[in-house]
């Protein structure tokens, strides 16, 4: 019956998203605010996005929390119901036309995510998984890649609201790169851990994220198959903190660590 449920609450996910995706996609004359500093901005439509989710999630689902990025309060986390929302992870992207942007919906009780999606609208793909279930691209079920680093591309993400791990970023970078086939850098954490459930991309670190940032893709991610930690090699915390991540194949994030 659990797992019913948690397939039902994706289904009014799934709507949420692609109706809030309209208005990212009629997007025009977007005007960029700035929050913490240059490189960390929000837009009105982040707002219209997020209060749309939250309306049809709350309608879909009464009673329920909410814990978003762009809330002055967020509920707890430890919520009988809770929605983990980033209404659009790639907000840089989004304002520079840079059509690698996503909105990251996930699903917790009492503390532990149960389901997730993410959709990106510039392509049509929406990325699902329900604890227990299994991961799926547009209803098609995915896997992580099987190989290592140097079998696959690697992705990161340069924490670009802290400038004081860029040193730290790009060495590993260099280190990945060298390791690996290829590098890649996108602007979306949402996305680059889809990719890595998708077998895109062999691995993906950044040494700075969000719960809204991560708490549907990693779910999707493991269920992928795939493991998600931060970048030592410890468990992932679900505190509301600002962790590093690592994802990838058991073996791809082994290869990692010896780096």
């Amino acid at each position: 019956m659990e797992a019913n449920r948690y397939e039902t609450i994706l289904k009014h996910i799934e709507a949420a998203q692609r109706e809030a995706a309209a208005l990212m996609l009629r997007a025009h004359g977007i005007l960029a605010e700035t929050k913490t500093g240059r490189r960390d901005v929000v837009t009105e439509y982040d707002r219209r996005v997020q209060d749309l989710l939250m309306e049809r999630l709350s309608a879909a689902v009464p009673g329920a929390h909410f814990f978003c990025e762009e809330m002055q309060e967020r509920d707890r986390l430890d919520s009988e119901q809770l929605f983990i929302i980033d209404p659009i992870d790639g907000t840089m992207n989004f304002v520079h036309g840079f059509h690698h942007s996503c909105i990251s919906v996930a699903y917790a009780e009492q503390g532990t995510v149960v389901a997730g999606a993410v959709y990106n609208p510039y392509v049509d793909e929406l990325f699902t998984a329900s604890r227990g279930r299994g991961a799926f691209l547009n209803g098609g079920p995915i896997h992580v890649a099987d190989g290592g680093i140097s079998e696959n591309i690697v992705v990161f993400g340069t924490a670009p609201y802290c400038a004081a791990l860029a040193d730290e970023t790009f060495a590993t970078a260099k280190k990945a790169f060298q390791a690996g086939l290829d590098i890649r850098r996108e602007g979306s954490a949402a996305l680059d851990l889809c990719t890595v459930a998708a077998g895109r991309a062999g691995l993906y670190f950044e040494l700075q994220v969000s719960l809204w940032d991560y708490a549907a893709g990693a779910l999707i991610v493991e269920e992928a198959g795939g493991q998600c930690f931060k970048p030592d090699g410890s468990p992932l915390p679900r505190d509301g903190s600002k962790p590093g991540i690592l994802a990838g194949s058991p073996k791809a994030i082994q290869e990692f660590l010896n780096l």
